[in-house]
């Protein structure tokens, strides 16, 4: 049985929402009772006026001197999830990506008035996933900046033992014309997390799925065009624990030799996993010398075309990508010399909030040795490299698994084919797929 836990990107991110300007470290934060009801939509549509209009002043790119150097910009993303409003100022984390690929998370802070907010202040916060420093609140609620050196694992996004948390996964389906079917991950109890369903909002009564290989649980509904603009709203209450190595009896490590679709096994691999291994003797040390490969060969960045697939041929080739290239290529490496290793997926929670948006999906690994799997989360560990060594044998507390293993087969599945990897819901329209936005929250209890 494959166990996992997500990336915990968002730590550095938390305070970031929560800053008012450069002296939020000597000024109290409190919202007046007159500040304006400032939307998600106000502070996008301002931040997306202020790009365009310097793009057009730098012949099509957003200039922003960053290291002394001026990186020539474009927009790729403005993190909605995590819009704050505070006092009258108001603060977003925007990715940018500049002409060589890299990728900049830059803090924007606005003030202004609904309909016409203004960008006072913009800066740069990490680099290719990578913080450049942590913001920590006080007692006060006043914030102060941390340096990498003297940052806590828990703002760097690790909680331990244990967490407990609802985690909401929610989705508006577009207008259907015809026949449609929906497949979200449920995600199971197993020895590191309880989860019980606690709320389900839906257009239709639906059904429970399972793959045989995996042992995934998939809700699953057939749809007509009644459903179009409806809600999908799956609430959970989660109590997760720490991992670290452990046996696992319900399944044989053999099967996880096996190539996937886009994690092959190939001489390209073994050459490579063969060389960086040359000096180790046993798998467990042949493991850590492939997750420390990983890390120097891969940079965390979401730039141009082929990232996000888990495609271990493309990782090795463009050298970079998100948390499910890092993990697809660590392992092809550890297959291709015969070591087993898994993949799950799930999401990060915030370890220094306690609700709030989840930025997206965050996937990792298991490989086997010394009769144990042992898990790995390469991609945290190249953002924080001073959680490379926790990394290499431990989840945190917070995060939540919501399906393990490639190219899952499902009955009925989709009309593409077996499902690459299974976090965000598979929506068919007379047999094609239909992209759909998730959103992902959570609650922490108290």
């Amino acid at each position: 049985m494959l166990h996992g836990y997500s990336q915990i990107i968002a730590t550095a991110m938390v305070a970031m929402f929560l800053l008012i300007d450069g002296n939020a470290r000597k000024k109290k934060i409190g919202k007046p009772e007159s500040t304006p009801n400032i939307v998600t939509a106000d502070i996008q549509a301002g931040i997306e006026a202020h790009i365009a209009r310097k793009a057009k002043e730098g012949d099509g790119y957003f200039r922003l001197d960053i290291d002394g150097a001026t990186r020539m910009l474009r927009l790729v993303k403005i993190h909605t999830e995590y819009l704050a409003s505070i006092a009258y100022h108001e603060t977003a984390c925007v990715d940018l990506v500049d002409t060589n690929g890299d990728v900049f998370d830059v803090d924007f802070f606005m003030h202004g008035n609904p309909g016409s907010m203004v960008v006072s202040k913009t800066k740069p916060h990490k680099f290719n996933g990578k913080p450049y420093f942590f913001w920590k609140q006080n007692d006060d609620e006043t914030w102060g900046r941390v340096k990498l050196s003297q940052a806590s694992g828990k703002l760097m996004g690790i909680i331990v033992p244990k967490d407990s948390f609802e985690f909401r996964y929610q989705l508006t389906l577009p207008e259907i014309s015809g026949k449609a079917q929906l497949w979200i991950p449920l995600p199971r109890t197993d020895r590191f997390q309880k989860i019980k369903i606690t709320k389900v909002i839906e257009p239709k009564p639906h059904r429970i799925l399972a793959d045989g290989k995996y042992g995934n649980q998939v809700v699953y509904w057939e749809l007509d065009s009644s459903a179009g603009g409806r809600n999908v709203d799956l609430r959970y209450a989660v109590d997760r624990i720490e991992v670290s190595a452990y046996k696992d009896k319900t399944s044989n490590p053999k099967d996880f030799l096996s190539p996937n679709l886009l994690i092959p096994r190939n001489s390209r691999f073994k050459d490579i996993a063969t060389e960086t291994t040359r000096n180790d003797h046993t798998d467990y040390q042949r493991a850590k010398s492939l997750y420390k490969r990983v890390i120097k060969d891969i940079r965390y960045a979401k730039a141009g075309k082929g990232w996000g697939q888990g495609n271990a041929e493309y990782a090795c080739d463009a050298r970079h990508g998100n948390c499910t290239d890092f993990h697809s290529y660590f392992i092809a490496l550890a297959r291709s010399i015969n070591i087993p290793a898994r993949f799950a997926i799930g999401a990060a929670i915030p370890s220094n909030r306690n609700d709030g948006g989840v930025d997206g999906y965050h996937c990792w690994a298991e490989f086997f040795a010394d009769g144990k799997w042992w898990p790995v989360d390469i991609s945290e560990a190249d953002k924080y490299s001073r959680l490379e060594e926790y990394y290499f044998g431990h989840f945190p507390a917070n995060r939540i698994e919501l399906s393990r293993g490639r190219d899952i087969e499902l009955d009925p599945g989709p009309k593409s084919g077996s499902i690459n990897f299974l976090a965000y819901p598979i929506l068919e329209v007379n047999g094609r797929q239909v992209k759909v936005p998730v959103i992902f929250s959570f609650k922490r209890n108290k």
